[in-house]
């Protein structure tokens, strides 16, 4: 049995990156009583045949997998954004961060622009939070060394809103991106299809890095989102104050004696990121749990 990665799964085939390069697949386990259906970042093993395609058998374990876009075994989520114009709403770098902390998905932020707009509130909004963030131009190229590291050995899914750059931070990263995009589509027919699927490219560094159309919005799948029960420890800058709170239950929006308000008034915690943890609590707090989870794993 030969073992390998999923870079991309179409019209029931599946294109697994391998020891022996890249093989077409169909799949022949029954995978809908264990993981499910399989998607790209799957880590398999595939019986070879004799034409050089394969079968897939097994699907190891995930460690994390979001529904739209559909991709498993994320290392590092990086929000790309920018203050410069279009300037990022801090939202919708929040909702998506909040998402990736829940799955157990590590985060970088990413202000791009740079040369343009330092975006110092943008940036100290993350550092304080304790989210790790970056500056980068992909015009002159500042910290795209720094970036580049960050990402070795990893996969790395990139999101951001229209206009801040997320392309040319990729074809910054490595100028094959977007030769090596083409390359893997020529092979698995992209260009006869309308609608476009995520996919891994493989990077110079030993990773893979996520190409995820259902990101460049930030839109995210309902079951993707965080119960609000959960969505407090999404945010890293909320728990030295979690246990601090008068009353038990404590739903850190309004209450009286709320230990996170009262380290929002004192500026330990940005007040954008509340507001955004306010928006995203109104917006999950009905929703139970068998609601996110008929549709598919969490």
């Amino acid at each position: 049995m030969t073992k390998g990665i999923i870079l991309k799964g179409i019209g029931g085939f599946y294109y697994v990156d391998t020891p022996d390069g890249l093989i077409e697949c169909k799949a022949r386990g029954k995978f809908r009583k264990t993981v499910g259906k399989p998607v790209v970042g799957d880590r398999v093993s595939l019986e070879l045949q004799p034409d050089g395609t394969g079968y897939l058998q097994e699907i190891a374990p995930r460690k994390n997998c979001l529904i739209r876009p559909a991709v498993a075994n994320l290392d590092l989520l990086v929000a790309v954004a920018s203050a410069a114009p279009p300037v990022t709403d801090p939202f919708l770098i929040d909702k998506v961060t909040a998402i990736a902390a829940h799955k157990g998905i590590d985060v970088l932020v990413v202000v791009n622009k740079s040369d343009v707009d330092p975006g110092d509130e943008l940036f100290a909004i993350y550092q304080k939070s304790g989210i790790p963030t970056l500056r980068v131009s992909a015009l002159t190229g500042e910290g795209i060394g720094e970036l580049r590291a960050m990402l070795a050995g990893k996969i790395a899914a990139f999101a951001g809103n229209s206009g801040v750059g997320k392309s040319s931070v990729l074809n910054r990263l490595d100028g094959r991106f977007a030769a090596q995009v083409g390359e893997i589509s020529d092979r698995i027919g992209r260009g006869k299809h309308t609608t476009r699927h995520v996919e891994l490219m493989k990077t110079p560094g030993g990773g893979y890095i996520a190409d995820t159309p259902g990101f460049s919005s930030f839109e995210t799948e309902q079951m993707d989102l965080v119960l609000a029960g959960d969505l407090a420890d999404a945010f890293p800058e909320f728990a030295p104050y979690l246990d601090a709170c008068k009353f038990t239950g404590c739903a850190h929006v309004k209450e009286k004696g709320c230990a996170v308000l009262a380290a929002v008034e004192r500026g330990e915690i940005a007040k954008s990121r509340h507001e955004s943890y306010v928006k995203l609590y109104e917006s999950v707090k009905d929703i139970k749990e068998w609601e996110l989870s008929k549709g598919g794993t969490r």
